[in-house]
């Protein structure tokens, strides 16, 4: 396939509404550069190497956003002639990075949100040793028969999905034995659940910007939702330190595009994180 986008077979959920990526699609087609350097092929946070050197710049960000990707590829253990699923693939960039650097790779991005998959389809062609599709269909059930995929990816986006369970039921589902399935994830310390409990998880001004979100998954409840579903944990990286010199970008890019509540909610989840309160982990399961 030649990075057309195909529609899923059955009708699909309407897509979340995610303020955010409305603004960043604006800005894209505009042409602003910060958002456009920031985000025009991956939509997600940066990972540092030495966070005490990142210095605060979109070029720095988007060389930390592309270090993220390769330390999810790194856990996902992709090898050539392998069939890939990236679900909530965003605009493609994890999808590139593998078709830049891989061969024999059967790609294949999945997203609810036919927009994401337009700009991704019109941004990224397969190598000739490689082959490349866009499916618009639903990560919590997914158009694709059983035994599919060697690999399952979901970079930074299972927080919006209506269901953990139902996507670890799809991914075990469409994952042939062995597979693995391997995530990025925004995971709350105890205390952080013990404060959601009483204040009602995320506030106004989270939702206004990033849409449905549910950040109270702890590492406990994807360790027994993975047995339940015959996973076993491999990989628990916890990668929050790395992570946070992203906070201060994004706020700076929100506040330029006029959007404080935007700034003040990312800055928000900043200090939490900053805190220990919230950890950005990189989870990756075998299928038994």
């Amino acid at each position: 396939m030649t990075g057309a986008t195909t529609p899923a077979p059955s009708p699909v959920e309407p897509a979340p509404d995610l303020p955010y990526f409305d603004l960043l699609l604006q800005q894209l087609q505009r042409g602003e550069p910060g958002f456009s350097g920031a985000f025009g092929r991956h939509v997600h946070w940066g990972s540092w190497e030495d966070p005490s050197r990142a210095d605060g710049s979109v070029a720095d960000f988007a060389v930390a956003a592309e270090r993220l990707t390769e330390r999810l590829i790194e856990a996902a253990a992709i090898a050539p002639g392998q069939r890939i699923l990236d679900a909530g693939c965003g605009f493609g960039g994890t999808l590139a990075r593998l078709n830049e650097g891989g061969e024999c790779l059967d790609l294949t991005g999945l997203n609810i949100d036919p927009r994401q998959l337009e700009r991704a389809a019109a941004s990224l062609a397969p190598r000739p040793s490689n082959r490349l599709a866009w499916v618009v269909g639903d990560a919590c059930a997914m158009p694709f028969a059983a035994a599919s995929f060697d690999r399952l990816l979901a970079v930074e986006c299972i927080f919006h999905f209506p269901s953990r369970e139902a996507f670890f039921r799809e991914a075990a589902r469409v994952l042939r034995p062995g597979g693995r399935l391997t995530l990025c994830d925004f995971v709350p310390s105890p205390t952080l659940r013990v404060l959601q409990r009483f204040t009602g998880g995320v506030d106004r001004e989270m939702r206004a910007t990033y849409g449905p979100v549910d950040c109270s998954f702890s590492v406990a409840r994807y360790r027994r939702l993975g047995d339940k579903h015959g996973f076993r944990l491999l990989i628990d990286a916890d990668i929050t330190r790395s992570t946070l010199p992203t906070y201060p970008v994004v706020a700076g890019l929100f506040a330029a595009a006029g959007w404080p509540e935007a700034e003040a909610a990312t800055r928000r989840i900043g200090l939490v994180s900053r805190l220990g309160l919230m950890r950005y982990r990189i989870l990756s399961f075998e299928q038994r």
